[in-house]
């Protein structure tokens, strides 16, 4: 299994908006790929990492979210071991 991080706010420019939703959640599954494990990081509203993260499940097998100031928090984690 692949770690990738996808930075959310590579996903827009400037400002995320609800209207651009499908085409931020389409950009973070296909760089997601499947069954890998994903982390979230990066600015970004608190509506993308939910969406993005309910789009994930079923997709990564692990996905963590990563913040300067909690370091890693596993959102779900469908691995084996």
């Amino acid at each position: 299994m692949e770690l990738l991080e996808i930075n959310i706010s590579s996903l827009f420019t400037k400002n995320a908006k609800l209207k651009d939703l499908d085409t931020y959640i389409q950009k973070a599954l296909s760089l997601a790929g499947e069954g890998n494990d994903v982390v979230l990081t990066g600015a970004g509203p608190v509506w993308l990492y939910l969406k993005i993260s309910h789009a994930l499940h079923g997709k990564a097998r692990k996905l963590i979210y990563r913040s300067p100031v909690t370091g890693d928090v596993v959102i779900f984690d469908h691995s084996p071991e």
